[in-house]
C-alpha cells in the first residue's frame, strides 16, 4: 500500500509532465506544421482533408527557393553578418564592462548611467541619423558597417558588468601580486569566469544579428548583399500564395538559430540569472 502523502507526490508530478507535455505539443504545432508543408507541393497544401503526414513527400519547395536570385548569397550574408557581429560585441562590451567594474577612474558612474540612459531609446528612433552618418562615412550596401553599431551595445556592457561586479576582487588582487598585467588579467581570469554570461549574450547577439530586418533593409540597397531576411520577405508578393516555398524559407531561418542554441543550451540559463544576483 503506498503512502497517501506518497501517491500525492506522485500524481502531482504526474500532472506535471502531463501538463508540460501538452504545452510542448502545441508549442511545437506551428513548427511540425512547417516542416510537412515545406515537404508538400503546391496542390497537396490545398487539398482536403489535411494530410499531417504528406503522402508524396518532396523537396521541390526547397530547390525552387534556391532558385531564387540571391537566396543563397543571402544565407552567407546573413552569417558572416551575425558572426563578426556576435565577435564585436562580445569583445567590446567585454572590454568596457571590465573597465567599469574592475578599473576605477573619475566618472565611472557618469558614464555608465550614460549607458542606461542608451538603453531607454528605441532603436527605430535612431534609424534616419545612424543612415546620415553611416552615407557621410560611406559605409552604406557594406556589411562591415554593422561592426561599428556592435562597439557600442549598452545592453552588452550592463549585462556583463552586472556578472563581473559578482566577480571577487582577491582573484585580481592575487594577480597583481604576481605581477599580471590588465590585459592578461582580462583574458585569462576575466574572460574564463564571465563564460556562462558570454555564452548568454552571443546566444542573444547571434539571434538579434540573424533575425535582423529593419537595419539591414535601411542601410542595404544592394540586393546581392541583403540578408535573409530582407529576402524572404520580398518573396511575400510573389511566392505569397506558395506556402510549401514560404515554408521552406522558414525552415532555413531558424535552422542555425537552433544550432547555436542547443550547442550553449547548458550555458543560456546559468548566463541568465548570474546578472542579477548583485545589483
Amino acid at each position: 500500500m503506498i503512502p497517501k502523502s506518497k501517491r500525492k507526490k506522485i500524481l502531482s508530478l504526474a500532472q506535471y509532465y502531463v501538463i508540460a507535455l501538452i504545452l510542448a505539443l502545441i508549442v511545437g504545432m506551428p513548427f511540425f506544421w512547417m516542416v510537412i508543408t515545406s515537404l508538400k507541393s503546391r496542390g497537396a497544401i490545398m487539398r482536403i482533408p489535411v494530410e499531417w503526414i504528406p503522402r508524396e513527400p518532396s523537396l521541390d519547395s526547397y530547390s525552387k527557393l534556391f532558385g531564387i536570385p540571391h537566396f543563397g548569397s543571402s544565407i552567407v550574408n546573413s552569417f558572416y553578418l551575425a558572426v563578426i557581429c556576435t565577435v564585436a560585441n562580445l569583445l567590446c562590451a567585454a572590454m568596457a564592462a571590465f573597465a567599469l567594474t574592475k578599473i576605477p577612474f573619475k566618472g565611472q558612474t557618469l558614464v555608465f548611467s550614460l549607458y542606461l540612459t542608451a538603453m531607454m531609446l528605441p532603436g527605430q528612433v535612431t534609424f534616419i541619423p545612424l543612415f546620415i552618418i553611416m552615407a557621410k562615412l560611406g559605409l552604406t550596401n557594406s556589411l562591415n558597417a554593422f561592426v561599428l553599431l556592435q562597439f557600442f551595445n549598452a545592453f552588452s556592457i550592463f549585462m556583463l558588468r552586472q556578472h563581473m561586479k559578482t566577480i571577487d576582487k582577491s582573484y585580481l588582487e592575487a594577480a597583481v601580486i604576481d605581477g599580471a598585467g590588465l590585459w592578461y588579467i582580462f583574458w585569462r581570469i576575466i574572460l574564463p569566469l564571465c563564460s556562462t554570461a558570454l555564452a548568454t549574450l552571443g546566444i542573444l547577439t547571434f539571434m538579434g544579428s540573424w533575425n535582423d530586418y529593419l537595419l539591414p533593409l535601411v542601410l542595404l540597397s544592394d540586393r546581392a548583399k541583403a540578408t535573409l531576411p530582407v529576402i524572404l520577405s520580398s518573396m511575400s508578393g510573389q511566392y505569397g500564395n506558395q506556402y510549401n516555398i514560404m515554408m521552406a524559407g522558414a525552415l532555413l531561418s531558424i535552422i542555425p538559430i537552433l544550432i547555436v542554441y542547443m550547442a550553449m543550451q547548458k550555458h543560456f540559463e546559468a548566463g541568465l540569472t548570474a546578472g542579477g544576483i548583485k545589483g
